[in-house]
């Protein structure tokens, strides 16, 4: 038994410690937003914040989640930068399938927390391992900074 703070509500989760994040998320307390993507940490799909950095829950185990803060998509947009980032999305219309949305706006939430103004090339380094088969980078950059110049 572990006890996570998702969300700013600390939750039990009866698992095995070295039991990903994500299936912690997905299948034990039904917070789908996060996706499966490679289950290898390599597509971004499945990421989230832990105390405030974008990781891949996908190879992250709860043990190493315990203690800490975990913010998923479900609750990104209750501050203002992932507000700014939810709101962006959706002006720049990024998503096309979507499926890669969650992990895309977790990393850039993640960055824009940090870096106020970021430069394409920190976009880029931010953004790095969020796959989008569907090819929007361009509208995801835009959104960020779109997102940098309504935070500015």
């Amino acid at each position: 038994m572990a006890t996570l703070n998702i969300n700013g509500k600390d939750i039990q989760v009866d698992a095995d410690p070295s039991t990903p994040l994500l299936w912690a998320l997905r299948d034990t307390l039904g917070l789908n937003g996060t996706k499966f993507g490679c289950g290898a940490g390599l597509c971004g799909a499945c990421t989230v914040h832990l105390d405030g950095v974008a990781i891949r829950s996908c190879s992250t185990p709860i043990s190493s989640a315990a203690g800490k803060k975990i913010t998923t998509i479900e609750a990104v947009a209750e501050d203002k930068v992932g507000l700014a980032v939810q709101q962006a999305w959706v002006a720049q219309d990024v998503a096309q399938c979507g499926y890669c949305q969650s992990g895309q706006i977790m990393s850039a939430t993640a960055l824009l927390r940090g870096n106020k103004k970021p430069s394409d090339a920190d976009i880029d380094a931010a953004m790095a391992g969020n796959i989008c088969r569907c090819g929007t980078y361009a509208r995801v950059r835009s959104a960020i900074k779109a997102a940098a110049s309504t935070l500015a």
